[in-house]
């Protein structure tokens, strides 16, 4: 680990002590994200909120989040022999990406699938479908009981894909699927979405600087 990562955590523990007793889960989920990037790629799913933090979090990782991620020497050369000038340009602004693909986002296959299949599969379907070994499942439900989130960790547990679970203080049902659980300290919904977003700020933002520098 980096000592600009430790330092980073450091800052995140004194601006959210009410975190700290997740230190050892938050630093394993870290680990896990970080490992599947080298190969693999990481899978986020959620209703509601959690929808939108899945988006989020994507959001986080394709793009440069604290850091520029230039793009690779190999990447920038190809360019520029292919397209000069206007290689140099897209080189210039392209950014390199962390491979996390919000399970969210797929409309028309979400309308298909709630039309013509069973509705609580829908995020296991696309984990079945996307996800291969070696591969992370962030599945976040405040209740750690949202049928579909459930039955997605499911899927991938017997795949061989990891899972993390972002819940409230009890777990629920993904406290017994997942390999770590990040169960922020509170048993109110809108309460347990305000500590997601630093949890899940915390994570993209470790993962970015052992992939890159910050």
């Amino acid at each position: 680990m980096k000592q600009s990562t430790l330092k980073i955590y450091e800052e995140f523990y004194t601006r959210y002590p009410q975190l700290k007793p997740l230190k050892k889960q938050l630093e394993e989920a870290a680990e896990l994200l970080y490992k599947s990037t080298v190969k693999n790629k990481i899978l986020v799913c959620g209703n509601g909120g959690s929808a939108a933090d899945s988006e989020h979090i994507a959001g986080e990782m394709l793009k440069s989040f604290m850091s520029k991620r230039y793009v690779k020497a190999d990447l920038r050369a190809k360019l520029n022999e292919e397209y000069g000038e206007e290689g140099n340009f897209i080189a210039d602004n392209l950014q390199q990406g962390i491979r996390c693909i919000p399970l969210t986002s797929f409309c028309a296959y979400n309308t298909a699938f709630l039309n013509d299949c069973n509705e609580k599969l829908l995020f296991a379907q696309l984990v079945n479908a996307l996800g291969q070994k070696g591969d992370v499942l962030l599945a976040i439900s405040t209740s750690g009981n949202s049928k579909n989130v459930c039955y997605a960790a499911q899927v991938a547990k017997v795949m061989g894909i990891k899972v993390i679970a972002l819940t409230g203080s009890s777990g629920g049902k993904l406290k017994s699927l997942c390999d770590v659980l990040l169960a922020v300290p509170s048993s109110v919904v809108y309460q347990i979405q305000e500590l997601h977003l630093p949890v899940y700020h915390l994570l993209c933002m470790v993962v970015e600087n052992e992939c890159f520098e910050i």
